[in-house]
């Protein structure tokens, strides 16, 4: 399905019906990385009796299907976007899961729309960037990799330069307005924002989890006073990919 929300033509997935349950996908993916999920939630609940629940998964602006960004965003523009999106569906209410560049979007959402955002599920979401490579370092080694433009394997040096430079890092896999736009979202830190959020908080983390680390978990269950921490055993930073039933099963219990 499709929607215009600022703008943007934006491609959404819905799931099951109910109370709505909003879920923001990381960097770089897309609403169909977490059709598993939401079966299995809108299955879940309606198996068991309890409340049911309409899952709607939008492919972010410069993600997926939904239109590509036609100038940088910032975090600000996506809550915007978020606004327009939901107010489009007549949404007023909701619970809002974010994943990983998701989770920082569904924290500023949260705090800005305290009455409107009944629960919201942080899921390895990348909001502390105290330790992240500053936005100036980003730009000088990007101005230094295109000195190299004219190699016959150039493409393939700047993402070695990137991966063994600037590990664990989106940035070496976006392109033209994207990068701006990942260091705009990457130089903002939202970490600020935490003890701001009134709305009850489901931190799920793995503890193997390389890219946010589990410690990150922690501070951010220590910042938010009405939040609870599940620690997954063996999951990484790609839960909702390797283990899709045991994420889904632990975001129903907390429904």
């Amino acid at each position: 399905m499709e929607i215009i929300a600022g703008g943007i033509k934006t491609n959404y997935m819905t799931f099951g019906e109910g109370k709505p349950l909003i879920i923001l996908h990381g960097w770089g993916s897309a609403s169909d990385r977490w059709i598993k999920e939401a079966e299995i939630i809108s299955k879940g609940h309606a198996l068991s009796g309890a409340e049911e629940f309409k899952i709607i998964i939008p492919d972010l602006p410069g993600f997926g299907a939904s239109d590509k960004l036609t100038m940088p965003w910032t975090v600000n523009d996506y809550v915007k976007w978020f606004e327009e999106f939901t107010k489009n569906l007549g949404i007023e209410n909701f619970n809002l899961l974010g994943y990983s560049f998701g989770g920082a979007l569904a924290v500023k959402i949260s705090v800005k729309y305290p009455q409107r955002a009944q629960k919201l599920f942080l899921v390895a979401a990348a909001i502390i960037r105290k330790k992240t490579v500053p936005k100036k370092f980003f730009a000088k080694i990007s101005k230094f990799i295109k000195l190299f433009y004219f190699l016959p394997y150039y493409s393939f040096f700047r993402k070695a330069v990137y991966k063994f430079i600037i590990k664990k890092s989106d940035y070496v896999y976006t392109e033209g307005i994207m990068k701006t736009t990942y260091l705009n979202v990457v130089s903002n830190d939202i970490f600020f924002d935490l003890p701001f959020i009134k709305v009850p908080t489901i931190i799920i983390w793995g503890d193997k989890d390389q890219s946010v680390p589990v410690e990150n978990a922690r501070l951010i269950n220590e910042k938010i006073k009405k939040s609870k921490l599940i620690i997954i055993p063996g999951a990484d930073h790609l839960l909702h990919k390797k283990l899709p039933e045991l994420l889904a099963e632990k975001i129903v219990e907390n429904l």
